[in-house]
């Protein structure tokens, strides 16, 4: 007889063979026994209950009814010909259709006997129907009848289906499996973690999951599991930031230097808020340990993230080292460049940009400057992390809006050191507190939560297209107060399946109302060059022209105190953090500023729900909230490269709790037993260093 583990290949099993492994590995990446048990149901059919006739509606999935046959006759001809049956309970009448299998069906049916009536409800003509039901003769005398089980839904693909593998099918292989290796499941969590959380055993959760006897039973098999899988991502980040404590010495930054106090005491632009004091000191407090620093910064867009950089950056200088920061696009490491550059003026510090576009001759320079001590601070792209560009001593590596950038990335940049820089990573896209302990649990984090003094909140009206008469003149009230305007739009040519205000017949509208000379326009959009995008972007920086018509390419990195309107055409097609990522392009100045949503006059139940947020807040982390219930954690941005949610059963927006015991319980056991040297946390140690094959990435934030 063989012998089957959870490790032995999917086309062993009973009922697979060789043709079916293969479409398994390639539409469901299931290649093992182990993956085909973690392929779980996305739904069941609840046939533990009968639904009465006056219930049903053609948005439930399968039912069972119970009911009396009240007639039944065959209609049409030939290819039209089809069964239809009626059937009566005390709430109401159904009709029961067949295509298919016409003559051997009617033979079944016995006028005015019980049936249990199994199939999806249908509305046709007005009337609910049931097409093609399963049917079972009722008898009152037995006392198991019908298949009184919640059955489970699997998703599956055409391909599948056609190598007979629908639900029903992945059914059958998903028993077989069990039948082969239910034994082989061994337990993840320790007694005492059952026993605390009242959590059943994982032999028991995966058979309840996959067959569950009844809702209790599949109710206490999610539990389970979702306890079991967001506890070992918290052991794993924690562990983590455990491991880079011990083992990642950091540099000591144990002075504040002259560059400091002369930035802070003569060169700050504007006083700094609380917030961006209470970070400044957690930063401080980080660099003494001697510990590598892994800290991330979140800030709304304009809630002064980059002096906060820039004045840690200056700590690093005062103590000897180099810092760097690295952004995702050329645009906003040149806007990085600039504002650090105007905020510490000449002679104070040497600074150089590194982007793709760096002459070679300039490229020589910064390289030579880097290496042997005299660039003080670098600003780049993705260009910092050559081969070719050598530190002589980095002590600080902020990366900007870090969703962007990849891990291997990333951790190119810590290796430019022999002790790795301190890591500050800015994300101006607002993270919800759940999905932050899961992407960012071994991280640090501080929050600037107030904007500087002065700063007006943005007030933001929601408009729809009969009303743009409305939106232009606002404009022209605003250009002829000397502010200028940002327009928005989806997409820069027509699409023929989005019916949508696309960008080149935007121009030609603007124009027309906005014309030469009393009013000058740029223009911005990712098919233009770098140096043309850039031209577009110096004339209405510098004030030449009072519009700028772009796509979504200025959502990052353009700062523009003197724009005060910020319009978004087609705002029901965004997302919520987009929205807000370019609301936050305005508002930069002292003057109020405003932000128009342009929508269509029909909007979906989540469009509504994106826009009347809008309107309402200027709060990014509330936005950021609603934006996770609405979409779900797969979508937010930076989720999906992250590897650390790749969630089977786990939802962050309605598991909130059972994240918040998992992390908790995580943090105790460490606390009392940082190595799981201990008998009774055996099998996590266990279970942990199964898992981690290797954690050469994993000491990077």
């Amino acid at each position: 007889m063989a012998i089957h583990s959870l490790s032995t290949p999917i086309e062993y099993l009973k009922g697979v063979g060789p043709q079916r492994g293969d479409v398994l590995k390639k539409e469901l990446s299931v290649f093992t026994y182990q993956d085909l048990i973690n392929y779980y149901p996305f739904r069941y059919i609840d046939r533990t209950r009968f639904y009465k006739i006056r219930e049903l509606t053609p948005d439930l999935p399968a039912v069972q009814v119970l009911g009396r046959l009240v007639s039944k006759e065959i209609i049409g001809e030939k290819q039209s010909r089809r069964l239809l049956a009626r059937l009566r309970d005390d709430t109401g009448v159904i009709e029961l259709v067949w295509f298919q299998g016409v003559r051997w069906v009617e033979k079944m049916l016995q006028p005015n006997a019980v049936f249990i009536v199994f199939g999806k409800p249908n509305e046709f003509n007005g009337k609910i129907s049931i097409p093609h039901p399963e049917l079972e003769l009722y008898n009152p005398n037995l006392k198991k009848q019908g298949n009184p089980t919640l059955q489970p839904v699997y998703n599956s693909t055409e391909k599948l289906k056609q190598f007979s593998l629908d639900t029903k099918g992945i059914q059958k292989i998903q028993a077989a499996v069990l039948d082969a290796v239910i034994n082989e499941i061994e337990e993840t969590l320790p007694e005492y973690i059952l026993q605390k959380f009242k959590l059943i055993g994982r032999r028991e959760a995966i058979r309840y999951i996959h067959f569950p006897p009844d809702a209790g039973s599949l109710q206490a098999a999610v539990g389970r599991l979702k306890f079991e899988e967001l506890f070992f991502i918290q052991l794993k980040l924690l562990k983590n930031k455990l491991l880079r404590t011990q083992k990642f010495k950091g540099l000591v930054f144990d002075k504040v230097g002259d560059k400091f106090n002369t930035f802070y005491k003569d060169k700050l632009p504007f006083d700094l808020t609380n917030a961006q004091k209470r970070v400044l000191k957690e930063i401080r407090l980080d660099t003494q340990r001697g510990v590598q620093m892994n800290r991330l910064l979140q800030g709304d867009v304009g809630s002064g993230k980059t002096v906060v950089a820039l004045m840690c950056m200056l700590l690093a200088i005062d103590n000897g080292c180099q810092a760097c920061i690295m952004a995702p696009t050329e645009i906003l490491a040149q806007q990085h460049f600039m504002s650090i550059k105007n905020m510490v003026g000449d002679g104070f510090a040497t600074i150089a940009l590194l982007t793709g576009s760096t002459l070679k001759k300039e490229r020589k320079v910064i390289h030579e400057q880097l290496a042997n001590g005299t660039l003080n601070i670098l600003v780049g792209t993705h260009a910092l992390i050559e081969d070719s560009v050598q530190f002589s001593n980095l002590g600080l590596a902020v990366v900007d809006e870090q969703h962007r950038f990849g891990v291997e990335q990333r951790a190119k940049l810590w290796k430019k050191n022999s002790i790795p820089p301190h890591v500050l990573v800015m994300t101006a896209t607002p993270i919800p507190r759940t999905l932050s302990m899961t992407l960012y649990g071994d991280l640090d984090v501080s929050v600037i939560d107030e904007l500087p003094a002065g700063r007006k909140p943005i007030k933001t009206i929601h408009l729809f297209e009969s009303q743009r008469l409305r939106m232009f003149g606002f404009m022209k009230q605003e250009i002829a107060l000397g502010r200028q305007v940002y327009i928005v739009y989806p997409l820069i040519k027509e699409s023929e399946k989005l019916d949508l205000l696309y960008l080149e017949a935007g121009i030609e509208t603007i124009s027309r109302e906005f014309p030469l000379p009393d009013y000058r326009i740029s223009i911005v959009h990712g098919k233009l060059k770098p140096s043309e995008k850039d031209f577009e972007m110096q004339r209405f920086i510098k004030g030449e022209t009072q519009i700028m018509v772009a796509t979504t390419v200025i959502e990052v990195g353009v700062n523009v105190p003197n724009a005060s309107v910020m319009i978004i055409e087609n705002s029901e097609r965004f997302g919520l953090s987009q929205l807000h990522q370019l609301r936050g392009r305005v508002g930069r100045g002292a003057e109020q500023s405003y932000c128009i949503l342009m929508s269509g006059n029909k909007l979906s139940k989540e469009a509504k729900i994106r826009l009347e947020t809008m309107v309402k807040t200027n709060d990014g982390f509330e936005i950021s909230e609603i934006d996770l219930q609405l979409r779900g954690p797969g979508d937010i941005e930076g989720t999906r490269q992250s590897g650390v949610l790749d969630l089977k059963l786990a939802d962050l927006t309605h598991d909130q709790e059972i994240l918040q015991e998992a992390r908790s319980e995580v943090i105790r056991i460490f606390e009392t037993d940082p190595n799981l040297s201990s008998d009774e946390n055996r099998l996590l140690k266990q279970y942990f260093n199964k898992k981690e094959r290797s954690i050469s990435l994993h000491n990077i934030s």
